[in-house]
């Protein structure tokens, strides 16, 4: 059973920076591309950021370019997204999954970024 669990949200100024974990189990995590998605209030789900098996290739969303890192180690079974600058809009729930559509999705994470 695919099994993904979202950590590291919070209130956050704007400016200020988050590092969100997802802890992974129940698959071959390592052989996998892995994805970060959100959802603000009111809004579709959005791919934020991607990274292949390997951890060799990433992908981001260009709201998320040049503020965000994706990263992964897959000794531990474990995505990482690093969010810097953050801004109000950045403002959602954030979920880690193995579908680029968000399938198989954790329960996500909480982020606020407020002053």
């Amino acid at each position: 059973e695919v099994r993904l669990v979202e950590s590291g949200g919070g209130l956050v100024q704007p400016g200020g920076s988050l590092t969100l974990s997802c802890a992974a189990s129940g698959f071959s995590f390592r052989y996998l591309w892995m994805y970060w998605l959100r959802q603000a209030p009111g809004k579709e789900l959005e791919r934020v950021s991607a990274i292949n098996s390997g951890g060799t290739s990433t992908e981001y969303a260009n709201s998320a370019k040049g503020r965000f890192t994706i990263s992964r180690d897959n000794a531990k079974d474990t995505l990482y997204l690093q969010m810097n600058s953050l801004k109000t809009e950045d403002t959602a729930v954030y979920y880690c999954a193995t579908n680029p559509f968000g399938g198989n999705r954790g329960q996500g994470t909480q982020v606020t970024v407020s002053a």
